[in-house]
């Protein structure tokens, strides 16, 4: 397992039940200190010819292979291929939850980039980016059909070469002030209220298009 100072990108495999493609989840992974797979996460990882760090998860969901593999991995201690943090499936909390946690432990607040996490049930959906919204680093969102990104007060994300796209922003916090610059409805110092649909389907319109969350957090997507 590699040291706190040397973990500044942690690439976050997840449980949905309609993952990422293997394309998708190699690219999460590059440039990445640390990946890490929660439950069936471990498959999409294996799909890709991915190594992971760390499984995290009640390995409910994770594949008859993936769950032997996380077996052997907790037999074989500190010679194991990877750590496994395996939960109780009468918790608490979900697997996402444990797993930032688990990051947090071991590499403080590295940036994350997240894949494989926006399909399955719409409740799983809103909580994980309820715990993402949470997460003091940076968060990057890949999925096969989109890009994005949590924002919080101070950050921005400037998007390059995706002209003609969809773009849509969603407030995370009570209220949230934005700018959108390089878009066909553009904001500036806007305040707009929590789960808003203001910012849904704007076009980005020029390079590079620019979104700044300047109070609350927010989370935006570019689509394909």
């Amino acid at each position: 397992m590699r040291a706190l100072g040397d973990v500044r990108r942690v690439a976050v495999i997840g449980g949905s039940p309609a993952p990422s493609c293997a394309n998708t989840v190699r690219r999460a992974v590059e440039g990445a200190d640390a990946v890490v797979a929660i439950d069936r996460g471990l498959d999409a990882a294996r799909a890709a010819g991915v190594s992971i760090d760390l499984f995290c998860g009640d390995a409910d969901s994770v594949s008859a292979g993936g769950a032997a593999l996380v077996r052997a991995a907790e037999a074989a201690g500190e010679s194991a291929p990877f750590a496994v943090e395996r939960y109780n499936p009468h918790k608490d909390f979900t697997d996402l939850s444990l797993l930032l946690r688990a990051v947090s432990e071991r590499w403080g607040a590295p940036a994350l980039c997240c894949t494989c996490l926006a399909g399955g049930n719409p409740d799983h959906l809103l909580g994980v980016f309820g715990r993402l919204k949470d997460w003091n680093g940076p968060v990057e969102l890949l999925e096969d059909e989109s890009e994005g990104r949590i924002l919080h007060a101070g950050r921005s994300w400037q998007i390059h070469d995706h002209s003609g796209a969809r773009f849509s922003f969603i407030p995370l916090s009570p209220f949230v002030t934005v700018s959108e610059s390089g878009m066909r409805w553009e904001l500036d110092h806007h305040q707009v209220e929590l789960l808003s649909d203001l910012g849904i389907s704007n076009v980005i319109e020029s390079t590079p298009a620019t979104i700044t969350c300047h109070t609350g957090a927010l989370i935006c997507w570019c689509f394909k």
